[in-house]
C-alpha cells in the first residue's frame, strides 16, 4: 500500500503551504463539474492524519473566500464555473512537452512568456517531445502557470529504444531515456524472438485510455547492452536516427556511372592543370573541399574553393535526394560516420580525392596581398587535386618543416590569417572549440581520451570556407533597394538574449574578469579580450562554453538578419553538401539564380529550413551522447583512482567535476564532500561549508576519486579527495 502524506506539526513554510495549496485546487480544476467535501479531498491526496485534514480545510475556507470554488452545499464544494468556463474557452493554448525523470513536465509554447508546468497526475498520455494542448488553471498570485495536458496533436516519436524485460507471458520494454517516465508493455506475439535483457527498438501501437502504459510491438533486435556496435545503434535510434538506407536509395546510387562524359566536361571551367590540394582529418573519407592556388602576372592571387557538386549526381525528386533531406546532415559518432549520401556517393564519385578528375561547383577568388577580394567568380567546374593533406602535415609546415607544396601553403596560410583579421575586427567572436577524440581498439573500446584543439593548419581551411560561404550568400542577398532579394537559404545567428548577456557578465565579474555589454561590437571587442585574458587558465574551458551556452543557436531561415557570432550580415553554408542537406539547397538555388531563374516559393523553403535545423540539432545530440558513453567506457576501469579537475558547475545536487586533459565529467555529489554539510550558493556559482564556511566555487582546481560509472545513463560519480 502506498504511504500516507503526513505534513509536520510545526507551521508549514510558505512555499510548501503553497504547493499543498495547488495540489488542493488541482483537485478541483482537473475535475471541474464535479463536487468534493473535505474528506474526499483528503483522500485524493492520500492524506489521513488530523493536522493534515485541518489544514484542508483552511485551504477550503481560503479558495471560497477567493472566490476560486463555491459552496454546493454544506461542506461540498465544486470549482466556479465561471472559472472553469474561462478555462474551457480562454485558456487552452499548444505547446511542446519537455518532460522530466519523475514524470511532471514543463510545456513550452509560443503562446506563453514562461514554461507552464504540468504536474505528474495530469500529463496524460503525453510524452517528451509530443506537440499538445494544455487546458491553463486560473493563475494565482506570485505562482508560475499550471495546468493540465489535454490532448496529444502530435507525437514527436513512436519508436523507442530500451531493454526486454520479458516472463513467460509478457514483457515490457524499458527505455534508455530518462525522460520517458511510462515502460512499453509488450504482448507475447509482438516480442517478435527478442531475448529477456536484450536492447530492441519498439514501436507503440496503442494506448487505451484507462491503461497506464502503451502497448506496442518490437520492430527490431539490437543485441545484449554494452556491446559496442549495440550501444552506438541505440544512441542513433534514440535520436530517431535511421539505421539503414532504404533498397529504393541504394539501388539508385548503384546505377549513376562513374565516368564523366565529356559533353559535361566541355560545359565546365576546367581547373585540372592549376596546383590543387585538400586538407582534411586523417580519418575523414569524404572530401567535399579543395583549394586552389596560382599566382597572376599582376601579383595577386587567385584562390579557388572547389566543393564536391553533388547537385550534379543528386537530383530533386529521386530517391536518394528523398532520403537525404529526411536525414538532413551526416551523423558523426565517436567511432564512425552515419552518412547523408550513400557509400558510393559519399566516400566515392562526389569525395574530392587525389589524382581523379572531379565535378565541383567553385568559388573564385583574385585576392591582393592583404587578402582584399578583386574580383570573385562563381559556376560549374572541373578540378583534379595533386595532394591531399592531414591537418598534422600542414601544421608542422606552417611551423617551420619542409615539405610537399610548402610555398602554395605558406602562401594560403598567409592569406588566411589575413581574412581572419578583418574578420575579428569587424567584430567576429573569437570562440575557441576544445574537441574530445579518443583512440580506440579494433572493437570499439576506448584506449584513450584526448582533447584536440584547433590550430593554423584548421583555421586555413575555415577562413576560406568562411570566405566562399560569406561571398556565395551576399551574391544572392545583395539587391537593389528597389527589388526584393530572390529567396535562398541562410545560416543565421540572432544576438544574444540581453538578459542572458547581463547575467554572464555578472558572472564574470564575479570570478574577477570584465566584460562590457555597451553595445554590438563593445560585446565582441570585449568578449574576445576576455578569452585572451582567460587563455591557459583552470577555469578557461568553463567560461567558454558559458558563454557559448549565452548565445542565440545558428540555423537556417529564409530571413536573413545576419550572422552575429561572425559578424558578417550574409552568410550562409555552401561548402559541405556532402554532409549538410541545406549545402545542397544553396548549390540548387545557386545554378537557378546563376542562370537567371525567378526566385522560388519562400514559405516552402522556409519549411525546409526549419527542418534541417531541427536535424541538426538531433544529430548533435547523437554526437554527445557517442562522447559521453565513451567517456564513462573509458572510465569504467578506473574506479577507485585519483584525477585531477576544475569544477565545471554546481547545483543543488552537489559540484560537476571535469577531469583535466580528456574532459570526462561526473558529479560529486553534496554528501560526498567531506567535513562539513554545504549548501548551494548560486548568486556566487559555489557551494558553502555550513560550519566552517569552506567554498567550492566554478573553476577551482581539484582532486577528485572515480567512485562508480553507470554506463547505461552514460553517468560518472566522483568522490573529493
Amino acid at each position: 500500500m502506498p504511504r500516507k502524506k503526513k505534513f509536520p506539526k510545526n507551521k508549514l513554510n510558505k512555499l510548501a503551504r503553497n504547493t499543498f495549496m495547488s495540489k488542493v485546487l488541482e483537485v478541483f480544476t482537473g475535475n471541474p463539474a464535479q463536487g468534493f467535501n473535505f474528506r474526499q479531498i483528503s483522500g485524493k491526496l492520500g492524506i489521513s492524519d488530523p493536522q493534515s485534514r485541518e489544514l484542508v480545510h483552511s485551504m477550503i475556507r481560503e479558495l471560497r473566500a477567493s472566490g476560486a470554488i463555491i459552496e454546493l452545499k454544506r461542506g461540498k464544494y465544486k470549482l466556479n464555473p465561471e472559472i472553469a468556463e474561462t478555462m474551457r474557452s480562454e485558456t487552452r493554448i499548444e505547446g511542446v512537452v519537455d518532460m522530466k525523470q519523475t514524470g511532471k513536465a514543463y510545456i513550452i509554447s509560443e503562446q506563453c512568456e514562461e514554461d507552464i508546468f504540468v504536474n505528474a497526475g495530469n500529463t496524460g498520455h503525453a510524452l517528451h517531445g509530443d506537440t499538445v494542448e494544455v487546458q491553463l488553471f486560473p493563475r494565482r498570485s506570485g505562482r508560475k502557470p499550471e495546468g493540465k495536458i489535454k490532448k496529444v496533436i502530435k507525437r514527436a516519436k513512436e519508436q523507442f529504444v530500451g531493454t526486454l524485460q520479458a516472463s513467460d507471458r509478457y514483457a515490457f520494454v524499458v527505455p534508455d531515456q530518462n525522460n520517458m517516465p511510462v515502460d512499453i508493455y509488450i504482448t507475447k506475439d509482438q516480442i517478435r524472438g527478442a531475448k529477456n535483457g536484450e536492447k530492441v527498438i519498439a514501436k507503440i501501437s496503442d494506448w487505451p485510455a484507462k491503461s497506464k502504459n502503451p502497448f506496442g510491438e518490437i520492430v527490431e533486435i539490437l543485441g545484449m547492452p554494452g556491446e559496442n556496435e549495440v550501444e552506438m545503434l541505440s544512441i542513433l535510434a534514440n535520436n530517431d536516427w535511421p539505421l539503414h538506407f532504404p533498397k529504393k536509395a541504394e539501388k539508385e546510387a548503384e546505377k549513376i556511372p562513374v565516368e564523366i562524359p565529356q559533353e559535361e566536361i566541355k560545359r565546365r571551367r576546367d581547373m585540372r592543370k592549376i596546383t590543387t590540394l585538400t586538407i582534411d582529418p586523417a580519418d575523414a573519407k569524404d572530401f567535399d573541399d579543395a583549394l586552389s592556388l596560382q599566382t597572376l602576372e599582376n601579383g595577386n592571387y587567385e584562390v579557388g574553393v572547389h566543393i564536391a557538386d553533388v547537385s550534379y549526381y543528386v537530383k530533386p525528386g529521386s530517391e536518394i535526394d528523398k532520403e537525404a533531406f529526411e536525414r538532413a546532415t551526416s551523423v558523426y559518432l565517436v567511432d564512425r560516420t552515419i552518412p547523408m549520401l550513400p557509400e558510393k556517393l559519399s566516400n566515392g564519385l562526389c569525395s574530392l580525392r587525389p589524382n581523379e578528375d572531379k565535378l565541383c561547383f567553385s568559388a573564385i577568388f583574385e585576392l591582393d596581398e592583404n587578402a582584399k577580394v578583386i574580383k570573385q567568380w562563381f559556376g560549374k567546374t572541373i578540378i583534379n587535386s595533386d595532394r591531399r593533406f592531414n591537418y598534422e602535415e600542414v601544421q608542422v609546415m606552417i611551423e617551420g618543416e619542409d615539405g610537399d607544396l610548402k610555398e602554395e601553403i605558406m602562401i594560403l596560410d598567409r592569406l588566411a590569417k589575413k581574412l581572419r583579421e578583418k574578420r575579428f575586427k569587424a567584430g567576429s567572436i573569437n570562440f575557441h572549440s576544445q574537441e574530445v577524440k579518443f583512440k580506440l581498439d579494433e572493437d570499439g573500446k576506448p584506449l584513450e581520451a584526448f582533447i584536440k584543439e584547433q590550430k593554423d593548419s584548421n583555421k586555413l581551411i575555415e577562413d576560406f570556407m568562411l570566405l566562399a560561404n560569406r561571398k556565395v550568400a551576399e551574391r544572392v542577398g545583395k539587391r537593389p533597394k528597389d527589388k526584393d532579394p530572390d529567396t535562398f537559404v541562410y545560416r543565421i545567428h540572432d544576438t544574444p538574449n540581453p538578459d542572458k548577456l547581463a547575467d554572464f557578465a555578472e558572472f564574470v565579474t564575479k570570478l574577477g574578469y570584465k566584460l562590457s555589454i555597451g553595445n554590438r561590437k563593445n560585446i565582441a571587442k570585449s568578449m574576445n579580450e576576455l578569452f585572451r585574458s582567460i587563455a591557459g587558465k583552470g577555469e578557461e574551458n568553463m567560461i567558454e562554453t558559458i558563454a557559448i551556452r549565452t548565445m542565440a543557436k545558428a540555423v537556417y531561415s529564409t530571413e536573413n538578419i545576419g550572422h552575429y557570432g561572425l559578424a558578417f550580415p550574409h552568410y550562409t553554408h555552401f561548402t559541405s553538401p556532402i554532409r549538410r542537406y541545406p549545402d545542397l539547397m544553396v548549390h540548387r538555388l545557386l545554378e537557378h539564380y546563376l542562370n537567371k531563374g525567378k526566385s522560388v516559393p519562400k514559405e516552402q523553403y522556409e519549411e525546409y529550413c526549419k527542418h534541417c535545423s531541427e536535424q541538426e540539432r538531433k544529430a548533435v545530440e547523437a554526437e554527445r551522447d557517442s562522447i559521453k558513453y565513451k567517456q564513462a567506457e573509458f572510465m569504467l576501469d578506473k574506479v577507485g583512482q585519483e584525477f585531477p579537475g576544475l569544477i565545471s558547475g554546481v547545483s543543488k545536487w552537489g559540484l560537476f567535476v571535469e577531469i583535466e586533459g580528456n574532459k570526462c565529467e561526473g558529479l560529486v555529489r553534496m554528501e560526498d564532500i567531506p567535513n562539513d554539510f554545504y549548501y548551494l550558493d548560486d548568486e556566487n556559482y559555489c557551494v558553502v561549508g555550513h560550519h566552517d564556511g569552506k567554498m567550492y566555487r566554478l573553476g577551482d582546481a581539484v582532486r577528485i576519486v572515480v567512485k562508480r560509472i553507470d554506463l547505461q545513463k552514460k553517468q560518472m560519480d566522483f568522490s573529493l579527495v
